[in-house]
């Protein structure tokens, strides 16, 4: 409820303060890059529902983005080096969940290290190094392009594909999260670990699949990166450190698991994709949009701090 508040806020005052705020063309850049950050965020709110984090979600971004290119230039076709690269991703994921469930106490460090050891790899066996900044370039078929691209449409309207790719993957993942087995039992283990044994919950498993299921969104949105920017960097993703916790944190997903889900995220998504046109139409520049947003997440993490945990209310 307050994340929708602070966005209805931000809008009504966009509009009055900032020209063209609530025009189609900013409307439309909007969604696209809410629809980069809601791809990004899925694991990350997947995780943050058990109890834990993800810091490796830009260095698989940034990995997937010029490992994909790298293949597709090389001559890989698209429709080989894509999914090559989402399984990839898919397997760093696996072996995320598997070594933070054995090093729980550890487990930001241990993404940590995962994500820095691929990104690495990455640029060694991608030939991307700092002669270039940790970039490359290349051509990306016309079809991703406009799947991601700003111009891009969707059976005639002006709306980028991608837009469309993430609201019908954030109604089928909140229903998935309310309705199925999967998504309660991840609940029941945030909420309390030892009630969910009693229910016969296998909590590694459980802790696995969601890390995988990050490795695999952070793996499709450097792909999709790719077709918005035409050309690949190696730290495409590193803005996504900080907004995919903030997304997560903003809409109301407690960090200590159990509460919240993706519709909270997908609120804190667009408020914060809301904000940061707002600064960007005020002038202020990227050192300024960090400081604001830091401003915003302390105060918010401290009010939705103020609820007592349910494992605390058990």
């Amino acid at each position: 409820m307050l994340g929708l508040v602070m966005m209805a806020g931000l809008l009504i005052v966009g509009a009055i303060t900032v020209p063209g705020f609530v025009s189609g063309d900013n409307i439309r850049s909007m969604l696209l890059l809410g629809a980069f950050l809601g791809l990004a965020s899925v694991g990350q709110t997947l995780v943050a529902l058990l109890g834990g984090l993800d810091l490796s979600i830009p260095y698989l971004i940034g990995s997937a983005n010029i490992g994909t290119l790298f293949l597709m230039t090389s001559g890989v076709p698209a429709g080989i080096a894509i999914p090559v690269i989402l399984v990839l991703g898919t397997l760093i994921g696996v072996l995320n969940g598997v070594l933070s469930l054995r090093l729980q106490n550890q487990a930001l460090i241990v993404t940590l290290g995962v994500g820095f050891a691929t990104v690495g790899a990455a640029q060694i066996l991608s030939n991307v190094g700092t002669s270039n900044a940790g970039g490359t370039s290349g051509v990306v078929p016309d079809w991703l392009a406009n799947v991601s691209s700003i111009n891009g449409s969707t059976f005639g309207l002006p709306v980028p594909p991608i837009v469309f790719v993430w609201l019908i993957l954030a109604v089928l993942l909140i229903l998935a999260m309310r309705s199925t087995w999967f998504g309660r039992s991840i609940y029941a283990l945030g909420g309390n670990r030892s009630a969910a044994r009693l229910m016969l919950i296998s909590e590694p498993r459980r802790w696995v699949a969601v890390y995988t299921l990050s490795g695999l969104f952070s793996a499709a949105t450097g792909i999709a990166l790719l077709g918005f920017t035409g050309g690949a960097f190696v730290r495409v993703g590193d803005p996504y450190l900080f907004l995919t916790v903030a997304a997560v944190a903003v809409g109301g997903t407690s960090l200590l698991g159990g509460k919240g889900g993706y519709g909270s995220t997908l609120i804190g998504v667009l408020v914060l994709i809301v904000l940061t046109s707002l600064l960007v139409g005020y002038g202020l520049d990227n050192n300024a949009q960090q400081f604001v947003l830091g401003l915003l997440i302390v105060p918010l993490v401290g009010f939705y701090a103020r609820n007592p945990h349910l494992r605390q209310q058990i």
